[in-house]
């Protein structure tokens, strides 16, 4: 198997996926991330924690409608060309 350029979108488009998919309730409180955690206060900087969490909130939020359109196109090219 060669490393193509195709191989690392693939990869690129399953750890987006893998981000997307993480549900707090279930995944991340397990591991003490849940949506309780304080961000800090006014001229402190967040930690890499929060910011970690508003990368996952953001990736579900703004990514949920493009990652079904890259999913399918993902999909059929498979589908085509092996």
């Amino acid at each position: 198997m060669a490393f193509t350029l195709y191989s690392l979108l693939q990869a690129a488009i399953l750890c987006v996926n893998a981000i997307a998919v993480l549900h707090e309730e279930r995944f991340l409180k397990n591991i003490g991330w849940g949506t309780d955690q304080g961000i800090g206060g006014f001229g402190e900087e967040p930690g890499i924690k929060s910011q970690l969490m508003n990368l996952i909130r953001s990736v579900r939020t703004v990514m949920r409608v493009p990652l079904i359109i890259v999913n399918s196109i993902a999909i059929v090219l498979l589908l085509l060309f092996g």
